[in-house]
């Protein structure tokens, strides 16, 4: 089994996978009794067990003892409930840390992190490497052929907590990493512009981290980012190596953390590794528009498993526990975002954790079962949300369907946009990227959020939003997409740098600069408090360019500014397609003016005509087509659907009307 959105038959559960972690050893065993009645009241069927359990598997160095685990074992699988089994990896015991701090990860200034945490090691100590994969080896004999065990659950969130090491076995890691990638101290002199400040190396080993107290080459910090990302999945490698020879057949994972990036590791380019793909996803109380961030991750994950079903492994009920004010979900939130998130492609939907923790730094993290105990609010919905689940079964498998725009999206790039200096040094890699999902999201356009090497052809329009650094192959690709016909609008500050971050020379943006027939000169970025107008009535912060065009036609020009009077959007025609080119960020309105101008001349329809808030995706397979109905707003909405709401039993004809919170999923009746 191998490649991301592994078949049918290895998924874990019969339906939607309905559950989350469960951490049974921090509970006596009246509590966890207790928990089997309360799991199988709310329909949990699977549940992520031993992220944390090194310890009690190994309490001393060498000496192995899993009665704990055979017990907990079968009583799930007596019950009725499988296990995503977790390598307990992200758990390095305190005696493993006392005998060998040298594993502990050292931060860019020297400092060596102290232990007590989790992810408590360096990706590339051969100590730590030698002793997890001991205990990997031993629970993976172990427990072969058990079948309560359905998945195995690598580690946990690799890279969240040990993502960058600059201690003396990573910098040597990293300097054959870099010798492997350029072959000479020349190549990587050139690659990395070493010449700029009179830095050149002489040999190898003069290579270093990019470690604190100096400004780094850019493309020395690039290269750090994808050699710390390359050192973590070798550790995965490793892990699943040995898996995969005890338990064959079970599917091998582990959890990504994806959201508007840049991420902490390339997780599109770590997919192909998983049998299946799964993610945790957290939203920010604060955001007003959280539910739209929890579509882009959704429209990632689905873009980096090929457009398969992907497994939700953790999400919140209420309240994370990390910022600084940590609110609690509304009444119908919960069911909203993980609803949400089967719309968008999830086979599963899993919270951290089944019952909330009375000790330790996550205590106050909300969970299926609160503090308060079962006769509460956030545990009625929990049981409510189960039946949903169970009523949504028939929809594991399909797959979204309809989906005509795909946004292109890369860790590379983001990395590479926060190494070194910018214009303008507050702006973040996904800034674009979200406003025109969000304006894409409010029309009800299903998009693809996709890494650049994805194949373009399906796709009537595709959007290159703030892509920084770009290959010359993926550029190349992306104007063979458009002269055989397609349409492509690429935003301020795509194409920027190649593949070593070094820019492109000739004007902006380098990489689609003869594509688009128009190109910019100079970059006059706006204060924060500035916004300028242009004279399609629209209006534009933060960037401006001065842009001059070749073979291009101007759309709209800067009316106000330092540009003004000069080109701010630009059209042109190739072979059979259109090349936009927006050099400035757009105001909502502007920017939803200008898309629905786009997606009238290429004919991308909304998925459903629907009242403003209704979110509309479509999920489709086998001659069914499922559409899901997410009504956001506090009063009610409607949409158009013929068919039955799997959620209610309601046979709607033309128009389902959507309660203040509501959502439905239609099996729509044959068109």
């Amino acid at each position: 089994m191998s490649g991301a959105g592994q078949a049918l038959g290895a998924w874990p559960t019969d339906g939607i996978s309905y559950g989350g972690d469960y951490n049974p050893e921090q509970w006596d065993w009246d509590v966890i009794l207790e928990d089997m009645r309360l799991m199988r009241r709310a329909g949990v069927d699977l549940v992520t067990l031993g992220v944390f359990s090194w310890v009690v598997h190994e309490p001393r160095d060498g000496e192995f003892d899993f009665s704990w685990l055979d017990r907990m074992l079968d009583l799930l699988h007596e019950h009725g409930i499988s296990v995503d089994l977790a390598t307990p990896t992200a758990a390095p015991p305190m005696w493993l840390q006392h005998a060998h701090p040298e594993i502990l990860p050292e931060d860019e200034w020297g400092r060596r992190r102290a232990p007590g945490g989790r992810l408590g090691w360096c990706a590339s100590s051969p100590v730590f490497r030698e002793v997890a994969l001991r205990i990997v080896e031993r629970l993976a004999e172990h427990v072969a052929g058990h079948p309560a065990v359905r998945l195995w659950h690598v580690s946990n969130e690799l890279g969240g907590g040990n993502g960058r090491c600059h201690c003396a076995e990573s910098t040597r890691s990293f300097q054959e990493w870099v010798e492997a990638r350029y072959g000479t101290v020349e190549a990587v002199n050139e690659a990395w512009g070493m010449a700029f400040w009179g830095n050149s190396f002489s040999a190898f080993e003069e290579i270093q981290t990019p470690r604190g107290g100096t400004n780094h080459n850019p493309g020395q910090q690039l290269d750090y980012e994808r050699f710390s990302s390359d050192e973590l999945l070798g550790h995965y490698r490793a892990e699943r190596a040995i898996l995969k020879k005890w338990t064959p057949e079970v599917p091998v994972t582990t959890n990504f953390m994806v959201g508007l990036g840049p991420d902490v590791v390339d997780y599109a380019r770590w997919a192909p590794e998983m049998d299946v793909v799964g993610n945790d996803h957290y939203t920010f109380g604060p955001d007003p528009r959280r539910h739209q961030e929890l579509a882009f991750s959704g429209d990632r994950m689905r873009g980096i498993s090929g457009g398969g079903p992907w497994m939700l492994m953790e999400h919140a009920t209420g309240a994370s526990s990390w910022h600084a004010i940590n609110q609690p979900k509304l009444p119908g939130e919960m069911i909203r975002h993980a609803v949400g998130h089967v719309a968008r492609g999830s086979d599963s939907v899993m919270f951290f954790q089944w019952r909330a923790s009375r000790a330790g730094i996550e205590q106050f993290h909300s969970a299926m079962l609160p503090h308060a105990g079962a006769e509460t609010r956030v545990f009625e919905d929990v049981v409510r949300l189960g039946g949903i689940v169970e009523r949504l079964r028939e929809v594991r498998g399909s797959r979204v369907v309809g989906a005509r725009v795909a946004l292109l999206h890369d860790n590379e790039a983001g990395w590479a946009l926060r190494s070194g200096l910018k214009p303008n040094n507050r702006i973040g890699y996904a800034d674009t990227a979200r406003a025109i999902h969000d304006a894409l999201f409010d029309r009800a356009v299903t998009v693809d959020v996709v890494p650049p090497w994805t194949t373009l052809d399906a796709y009537a329009v595709v959007v290159v939003p703030g892509l920084f650094l770009v290959s010359d192959e993926h550029a190349a690709a992306v104007a063979d997409y458009v002269a055989g016909g397609g349409t492509v609008l690429v935003t301020w500050f795509s194409g920027i740098v190649d593949g070593t971050n070094t820019v492109r020379l000739g004007g902006y943006p380098g990489a689609f600069r003869d594509l688009l027939g128009a190109s910019s000169e100079q970059i006059h970025p706006l204060t924060d408090d500035e916004t300028v107008l242009l004279d399609a009535g629209w209006s534009a912060k933060r960037w401006t360019e001065l842009v001059r065009v070749d073979d291009a036609q101007v759309v709209a020009s800067y009316a106000t500014g330092p540009n003004a009077g000069h080109p701010a959007v630009t059209r042109r025609s190739v072979g059979r397609g259109t090349a936009w080119y927006l050099s400035t960020e757009l105001e909502p309105d502007g920017l939803g003016a200008l898309l629905e101008r786009i997606l009238e001349e290429t004919g991308v329809a909304a998925v459903t005509h629907a009242s403003s808030g209704v979110e509309a995706v479509r999920r489709g397979g086998d001659g069914q087509s499922f559409l899901f109905l997410i009504n956001h707003t506090d009063a009610e909405a409607w949409a158009e659907a013929t068919g039955e709401d799997l959620l209610t039993g309601t046979v709607h004809r033309g128009r389902v009307d959507l309660a203040a919170g509501a959502v439905a999923v239609i099996r729509e009746e044959p068109r």
